[in-house]
């Protein structure tokens, strides 16, 4: 039977995104930073940047407090000729708990300040809208079992530094071989994924001997799936 490809699905597993936890909302770098933007700080996105000193502390801190690592990602997938194309749909899925569903329309700031206010936002509103009142994004609580079991993948690749090594000749077979292949990339600075990601792939993967970064890896994975696809339908672009 012909398999039609109908979209990637990307998503950025164990997100370092997340608003300043509780137990730190006291430290002196949150609150200099809640006034000098006139915000509360519970309604901060928890970066390290700024809140360093603070995070000592936190659980797995090592993995949180990095937006900007979203921000490099959601810009890679969303400016691709894939999406373009209207074929790829893009999920957030945050260590604590929530999952972001993406418009592949939105226009994000490029700005990361920009960025981070928008991020807090959607965690103050759970939706952001455009003018017009078309959805943009939207946060629900949600793990990321219940997201996979969701969309219902064809297949499920996890991007891990300890997975199997493979070239583009292997990503682009799988891409024109399945309908709705979803691909976990990790979302975080530093360690490994929980073991429970881990149970929800098909199989671990890996496109080089050392460590990427993870809008390298969104990068790559996009190019080879758009390489893929040239014969399936074709790529338009504009200059």
């Amino acid at each position: 039977m012909l398999l039609v490809f109908e979209k990637l699905i990307l998503v950025l597993v164990e997100a370092a995104l997340e608003t300043v936890p509780p137990e730190i909302q006291g430290h002196p770098s949150v609150l200099n930073e809640a006034r000098r933007r006139g915000k509360a700080p519970d309604m901060l996105l928890l970066d390290r940047s700024y809140h360093h000193h603070a995070m000592k502390h936190l659980q797995n801190s090592y993995k949180r407090g990095r937006p900007d690592i979203v921000h490099f990602c959601l810009l890679e997938a969303l400016g691709s000729p894939l999406n373009i194309a209207g074929l790829l749909q893009v999920y957030v899925s945050t260590q604590r708990g929530y999952v972001i569903a993406v418009n592949p329309s939105v226009r994000l700031p490029r700005v990361y300040e920009r960025f981070k206010g928008l991020m807090e936002q959607l965690f103050a509103e759970s939706v952001v809208k455009s003018s017009e009142g078309t959805e943009l994004l939207r946060l629900e609580r949600k793990t990321l079992r219940e997201l996979v079991e969701e969309v219902g993948p064809s297949a499920k690749v996890l991007m891990g530094e300890g997975g199997r090594l493979a070239g583009m000749m292997e990503f682009r077979r799988r891409f024109v071989s399945s309908p709705r292949p979803l691909v976990m990339v990790g979302g975080f600075p530093h360690g490994d994924f929980s073991e429970e990601t881990k149970k929800l792939a098909d199989e671990v993967l890996s496109l080089h001997q050392r460590p990427l970064e993870a809008w390298t890896v969104v990068s790559r994975v996009l190019c080879f799936a758009e390489a893929g696809l040239e014969k399936l339908k074709p790529i338009k672009t504009t200059l």
